[in-house]
C-alpha cells in the first residue's frame, strides 16, 4: 500500500522528517519498503522555489492564430499578470468567459529558467530547461503544468486546475510537495489498510493526537423507512448491512484534491461518487458500494409494484452467473455471499459490484451499502473466482462489522458535498449478529515476565490508552483491558489475548529499547521426542546410502495416482477409491490429499531425470486413507524410496555403469535396516500392479509387513514419463510399522580378539529353494561360533540337470576366547 504524507496530515500532526517516520513505522510492524519524494530537495526533480510557484488563472482567450491553443492570463503574485500559450484541453471551456477569477482556478506556474520534465519524451524521466519562444506568433516564457511535467504521475491530459487557500506566486513545493510512503501490509496489521489505521498507528507513537474526519450528516429527504427492507440469511457470513439514500446528486469529475489523493495511492479517478467510494475505503478502510437506486426501483416494480426494493444477501445458487462491474461473466462457487433482490443477484458481497445495478452517468439517486463479511468466506470466494479487488483484499483480511456505519456516514457526507442532493432520513442499519467485546485481564507481572523489562501500572495503562484500549484498574498491579472495535488482531483467548497486548506494549516501547535479559523462568522438562528420533535416525542411514531427501505437496490429482495402476487400470464399474477432497482447492493440478508416497516420488524422479541419468532419493510424508464413519482420515507415515539409472558415477578411474537391479534396492534396505537395529528382514515374492511381474518383494520383520519394494512397472515408467529401457526401482514401506520395530535398547557386541576362520561350502538344490531359506538353515546348523554367511555365486549348468542349481557360500567361524583351526 502506499499513501502521500500530506493527507496522512490530515489526521495527525507530524514533525518528524519523512526517514525517521519511515524508521518509526517499521520498528512498529509496519515496514516501509520505499519513500519517494515529489518536488522536495531529495526529489529526482527538486521543485525551484522561486520559478516553479501557484499561478491563479484570471482569463482564458482564444489564440488568434491557433484553433487549439488558448491564451491564459495568470496571477503569480507579480506586478502584472503573465499570458501563457497553451493547448490543454481542460482549459477550452472557459474560453471567452471573461474574468474568471472568481472560480478560484489555480494551477502551477513555471517560469522561463526552470527545470520539469518533458512531457512529451517518448523515454521517460526526460528533463527539459523552460525558454521562451514564439508560439504561433506570441513570445511565450512560461508554462502551465501537468502532473507529468512535475512529476508526480504520468497525467497528461490537461493542465493541474484546483482551488487552494496558498496566495497566487506561493512557491509550488509548499502547495504540492509531497512524500509517498509505500509499505507492506502484514497480517497482523491489516487495519492499517486505511489512512485513519495509519494515523493512529503515528499519533500513539509520537504522542500526538488523532483528528478523525466529520461523520455527521444533515438528513433532510423523505425517510428510507418502508422504501427498502434488508435481509441476511447467513448473519454468521454478513452480519452487518448498512445502507444510506442520496437523491438529486449530479455526477461529475471529482475536484483535484481527491483525484491526486487517489492518483497518489494507486486508483485511478472515475467520477465523483465512484471517487468517494474509493476514497473513503483508502480512509476510513471500510469498503462501500453504490447502486443506481432508480435501477433497483424498477426492478422492484416486477417483483413488489407497491412495495419496497429489497435487499437479500445469500449463498450463490448452484450455476448462478453475474456479469461483474468488470464485464466479465463469472460463475459463482457456493461460497459466494450474493447481494440480491428478489428478482437476480446484484453483486458479489465483499468483493465487486454486478453490472446490472451500478451508477450510470445519468443517474441521480444513489442508495450507499456498506456491510461487514466474515473474512475467510471472503477469502474463500476471491480464490475460487480468481478475482481480486481492493475490497475483497481488506475484507479478507478482516473489517469489524462496527465500520459499516462510519463508512456509509463518510460517503454520504462526501457525496452530498461534491454532487450535491439530498439524504434520506432513517439511514437503514440491519445488525442481526453483533460483534463481541473483547476483555481481557493483565497483570504487571505478566508484562514483566514475558518482556524482560519493568514497567509500572501507569506506564502499560498509558501505552493500552494511546492505542485506544479501554483500561480499568481493578487492583494494585493489573489491568482489565478492553480491546477497541478496530483491533480484530486481539484474540478473545485469555492466554493469546494476554500476549497480543504485551506485543502492543512493546511495540510502543520500542523493540530496539528492550534490553537483552536472559530467561528468569524455571525451564520445563526436557523430554525427547522418540518418533522424530527414529525418523530423523532414519533419514540419515538413508543419507548415507547416498539417497537425496525431497519433500513434495501433499496435495495432488486422482488421476495423477491412477498412473501407478497404468499396467493393470481399473475395469468399468469399479469402484474408485475415496479422497479427501478440498473444498476450495488453489489449483487444479491439487485438488485432493494425496493415498500415495510412491506417486510424489515418482513425480520428482520423473522432473529429474530430464537433467540426469541417476537417480537416488526418498521421502518419508504421510499419506491420508478416509475412513468409514469417521471425520477425519487415517494419516499414515509412508516411506518411499526411488533410484534409477547407473550403479555408479562415471569417473577417470573407472565406474560400474551397469543399471540398477532389485538387489540394489534390496541392499540399500538390508543396510537401514541393519542401522535401526530392527532385526533380520524377510523376502516374499508379491504381485503388485504398480510393479514388474516376478521382480517384486514384499519385505516383513518377523510377523510385521513393512512394504513391498520391486522394479517398476515398464507400462507405469512409461506413464510417468521416465526414461524407457532403463529399470526403476522403488520400494513403498509403512513407516509407522518400521518404526515401531525399533527398540530404546539393543545388544553390541565387543570387537573380537580373535581372528575367523573362513570355509566355503556349494549346495545342489533345487531351483524352487529360496537363498533365504538356505541361510537360515546353514544359520540353524552353524551353532554360536557361526559369525556370518554370505552367498558368493550361483550356478547353472547341464551337468546339474534340469532345475537344479548350485549355491556357493562363505561361512565365518570366530570364538571370543581362542584362535580356531581347521581341524574339527
Amino acid at each position: 500500500m502506499q499513501f502521500p504524507l500530506s493527507w496522512l496530515k490530515e489526521y495527525v500532526d507530524i514533525s518528524l522528517p519523512p526517514a525517521e517516520l519511515a524508521e518509526l513505522m517499521t520498528m512498529a510492524g509496519m515496514e516501509v519498503n520505499h519513500l519517494t519524494y515529489i518536488g522536495l530537495p531529495e526529489a529526482d526533480l527538486p521543485w525551484d522555489r522561486e520559478k516553479l510557484v501557484l499561478g491563479h488563472i484570471l482569463r482564458v482567450e482564444q489564440h488568434p492564430n491557433a484553433d487549439r491553443l488558448v491564451l491564459a492570463t495568470v496571477d503569480i503574485g507579480a506586478a502584472e499578470p503573465e499570458t501563457v500559450v497553451t493547448g490543454a484541453p481542460n482549459l477550452f471551456p472557459y474560453i471567452g468567459q471573461g474574468d474568471i477569477s472568481g472560480l478560484g482556478l489555480k494551477s502551477p506556474f513555471v517560469m522561463e529558467g526552470a527545470t520539469v520534465y518533458d512531457g512529451h519524451a517518448k523515454e521517460p524521466g526526460k528533463k527539459m530547461k523552460l525558454k521562451g519562444r514564439k508560439v504561433r506568433g506570441i513570445m511565450n516564457r512560461h508554462m502551465l503544468c501537468s502532473e507529468k511535467e512535475l512529476g508526480i504521475s504520468d497525467e497528461h491530459e490537461g493542465i493541474i486546475l484546483m482551488q487552494s487557500d496558498f496566495p497566487p506566486g506561493a512557491p509550488l513545493v509548499d502547495v504540492m510537495g509531497d512524500v509517498i510512503f509505500e509499505f507492506d501490509i502484514l497480517p497482523n496489521i491489516a487495519r492499517t489498510t486505511a489512512i485513519i489505521g495509519i494515523a493512529r498507528e503515528v499519533a500513539a507513537l509520537t504522542g500526538r493526537k488523532l483528528r478523525l474526519p466529520d461523520f455527521t450528516i444533515q438528513a433532510s429527504g423523505p425517510s428510507l423507512k418502508g422504501r427498502l427492507q434488508l435481509k441476511a440469511t447467513r448473519p454468521d457470513l454478513n452480519p452487518r448491512f448498512v445502507a444510506v439514500l442520496v437523491e438529486g446528486i449530479q455526477l461529475k469529475p471529482s475536484p483535484y484534491w481527491m483525484q491526486l489523493r487517489l492518483r497518489l495511492a494507486v486508483m485511478r479517478p472515475i467520477n465523483n461518487v465512484v471517487d468517494v467510494s474509493n476514497y473513503v475505503m483508502l480512509e476510513v478502510g471500510q469498503p462501500n458500494h453504490a447502486f443506481d437506486w432508480d435501477l433497483l426501483r424498477q426492478r422492484a416494480a416486477e417483483y413488489a409494484p407497491q412495495g419496497p426494493v429489497k435487499l437479500i444477501t445469500r449463498l450463490a445458487l448452484p450455476d448462478e452467473k453475474l456479469v461483474t462491474l468488470d464485464d466479465e461473466t463469472r460463475q459463482m462457487p457456493p461460497s459466494a455471499m450474493m447481494v440480491t433482490d428478489p428478482k437476480s443477484a446484484l453483486s458479489i458481497g465483499g468483493i465487486m459490484g454486478g453490472a446490472s445495478s451500478e451508477v450510470q452517468d445519468n443517474s441521480q439517486n444513489i442508495l450507499i451499502e456498506a456491510a461487514a463479511w466474515n473474512f475467510i468466506n471472503i477469502r474463500q470466494t476471491a480464490t475460487a473466482l480468481k478475482l481480486h479487488s481492493e475490497a475483497g483484499y481488506r475484507f479478507s483480511r478482516g473489517v469489524h462489522p462496527s465500520l459499516a456505519m462510519w463508512g456509509a456516514l463518510r460517503a454520504a457526507k462526501l457525496i452530498q458535498q461534491l454532487a450535491g442532493g439530498q439524504i434520506a432520513q432513517d439511514l437503514l442499519d440491519y445488525y442481526p449478529l453483533p460483534a463481541e467485546t473483547i476483555t481481557l485481564d493483565l497483570s504487571v507481572s505478566n508484562v514483566t515476565r514475558l518482556l524482560g523489562v519493568a514497567l509500572s501500572l501507569s506506564d502499560i495503562k498509558g501505552y493500552l490508552e494511546a492505542l485506544e484500549f479501554t483500561c480499568e484498574e481493578i487492583g494494585a498491579d493489573r489491568l482489565r483491558v478492553t480491546a477497541p472495535d478496530h483491533r480484530l488482531d486481539i484474540s478473545a483467548d485469555p492466554v493469546i489475548g494476554r500476549a497480543d497486548l504485551i506485543e502492543e506494549i512493546a511495540r510502543m516501547v520500542g523493540y530496539h529499547k528492550i534490553p537483552v535479559t536472559e530467561l528468569s523462568d524455571v525451564l520445563p522438562p526436557q523430554r525427547n521426542n522418540t518418533a522424530l528420533d527414529r525418523e530423523n535416525r532414519l533419514k540419515d542411514l538413508l543419507t548415507e546410502v547416498a539417497l537425496q531427501e525431497v519433500i513434495t505437496y501433499r496435495l495432488t490429482t486422482p488421476q495423477a495416482e491412477a498412473r501407478l495402476l497404468a499396467a493393470a487400470p481399473r475395469s468399468e464399474g469399479e469402484e474408485e477409491p475415496l479422497y479427501v477432497r478440498l473444498v476450495n482447492p488453489s489449483s487444479s493440478e491439487r485438488v485432493v490429499m494425496r493415498r500415495s508416497l510412491l506417486n510424489s516420488a515418482l513425480e520428482i524422479a520423473a522432473a529429474n531425470s530430464r537433467f540426469t541419468e541417476r537417480i537416488r532419493l526418498f521421502e518419508v510424508g504421510h499419506i491420508y486413507l478416509p475412513q468409514a464413519g469417521e471425520r477425519l482420515p487415517l494419516e499414515q507415515a509412508r516411506l518411499a524410496i526411488v533410484i534409477t539409472g547407473p550403479r555408479e558415477e562415471a569417473g577417470w578411474q573407472g565406474a560400474d555403469t551397469t543399471p540398477v537391479d532389485f538387489f540394489d534396492l534390496k541392499g540399500i534396505l538390508e543396510s537401514v535396516l541393519k542401522g535401526l537395529h530392527v532385526g533380520q528382514a524377510a523376502y516374499r515374492p508379491v504381485s503388485n500392479a504398480s510393479y514388474y511381474p516376478g521382480r517384486a518383494a514384499e519385505v516383513s520383520v518377523g510377523d510385521t509387513l513393512i512394504g513391498v519394494l520391486g522394479e517398476i512397472h515398464p507400462a507405469v515408467v512409461a506413464a510417468y514419463n521416465l526414461p524407457e529401457g532403463v529399470p526403476v526401482l522403488a520400494a513403498d514401506l509403512d513407516l509407522d510399522a518400521l518404526l515401531a520395530l525399533v527398540k530404546a535398547d539393543y545388544r553390541v557386541k565387543l570387537l573380537p580378539r580373535f581372528p575367523a576362520v573362513q570355509q566355503d561350502i556349494a549346495l545342489v538344490v533345487d531351483e524352487a529353494v529360496t537363498a533365504a531359506s538356505i541361510e537360515a538353515e546353514i544359520r540353524k546348523a552353524g551353532g554360536f561360533l557361526l559369525s556370518d554367511v554370505r552367498l558368493f555365486d550361483i550356478y547353472r549348468g547341464e551337468q546339474l540337470g534340469a532345475g537344479k542349481k548350485n549355491m556357493a557360500y562363505s561361512l565365518w567361524f570366530q570364538s571370543p576366547t581362542k584362535t580356531l583351526t581347521d581341524k574339527v
